[in-house]
């Protein structure tokens, strides 16, 4: 919509400082031609909007001018409220500056939009850990996301999965993470570029006066995403053929139910022969198991030859157990 649009210029425009008409076509979206419109017409409405030419120009605001909430839409007042998530806030040390920043944006919002915002924290609430995790405690988040924000580095001990296990790290913080409720930090530790650190492994953690640079080019989200990536193609080292009943591929983990997915042949008796990604043969074991009789491993015979060993010793575990039970009676 042009309304939308036209606000969405004089946010550009305050928050980014001057724009040429290219950029903001790209920002938005649109041709040069209608940005060369919008700024007429909000020119033309007594917004103090200006252009400057040659290679340093751009449209720019007047020096002091800032634009009102009362451009948001219902939707938009709402998403912001729902963004606005108090438990990691409060993790960071911000819950008092996030429940002060929302009170002036609601007192600055229309009436109609308010009554909207308000029903979303008595309507929604974000809970973001597993039932079955247990609560981590990133004792250092604090410290972190101080070092983080000033860029300087620290001086850490962390606690890693492989021997040795506590080792010392200098890092400089890039950012963090909250993924699945789990705090992550990427940070540089001089060699290798920037990896991902668990802010609930540091054991202790000595701040430092040393400043540092964020290498250029790099963007925390494109990171995050590579790194993810990275992750599922190193966890998935295998592969197995199966055959799965119906509704069984919805029980799989989600690498294996996308595979089952794109590769499934149905097969006369209704059930579905597809290659999964597996991590190992022993966690292909303890995943399938979960399954019962609603999964049947053709390859690799090693998987496929450990369940029937499994599956014969609980079945005499069970036949042995039931004559051990009316033995006793």
């Amino acid at each position: 919509m042009k309304s939308s649009r036209l606000l969405s210029i004089l946010l550009l425009l305050q928050t980014g400082g001057p724009m040429t008409a290219a950029r903001l076509a790209a920002e938005l979206e649109v041709s040069v031609r209608t940005v060369y419109r919008d700024v007429e017409a909000l020119q033309a409405a007594g917004v103090p909007l200006y252009g400057d030419a040659g290679h340093a120009g751009g449209y720019r605001l007047l020096d002091g001018y800032r634009t009102r909430l009362t451009g948001l839409t219902r939707d938009e007042a709402e998403a912001l409220f729902l963004a606005g998530a108090p438990g990691p806030a409060a993790d960071l040390g911000l819950g008092p500056v996030l429940a002060a920043a929302q009170l002036k944006v609601r007192a600055a919002l229309p009436a109609e939009l308010r009554a909207h915002a308000d029903r979303i924290s008595s309507r929604f609430h974000l809970d973001a850990p597993g039932w079955y995790a247990d609560e981590d405690r990133a004792d250092h988040l604090p410290a972190v996301a101080a070092a983080v924000w000033d860029r300087r580095a620290v001086r850490v001990t962390y606690r890693r999965w492989r021997e040795p296990t506590d080792v010392e790290r200098r890092l400089e913080p890039y950012g963090l993470v909250l993924k699945a409720g789990r705090w992550y930090v990427v940070a540089s530790a001089g060699t290798g570029g920037p990896r991902a650190y668990r802010v609930d492994q540091i054991l202790e953690l000595r701040p430092t006066d040393e400043e540092f640079t964020v290498s250029e080019g790099f963007d925390l989200a494109a990171y995050w995403t590579a790194y993810q990536e990275d992750f599922h193609r190193r966890l998935h080292t295998g592969e197995a053929l199966v055959r799965l009943a119906p509704g069984a591929a919805d029980r799989l983990d989600a690498a294996a139910a996308r595979a089952a997915q794109d590769t499934g042949r149905a097969e006369p008796d209704g059930w579905t022969r597809a290659r999964v990604p597996i991590e190992s043969v022993g966690h292909a074991h303890d995943a399938f198991l979960r399954l019962g009789a609603d999964i049947e491993v053709i390859e690799p015979a090693e998987l496929r030859d450990r369940i029937a060993a499994t599956a014969t010793a609980l079945a005499k575990l069970y036949t042995d157990g039931n004559a051990s039970a009316h033995g006793g009676n």
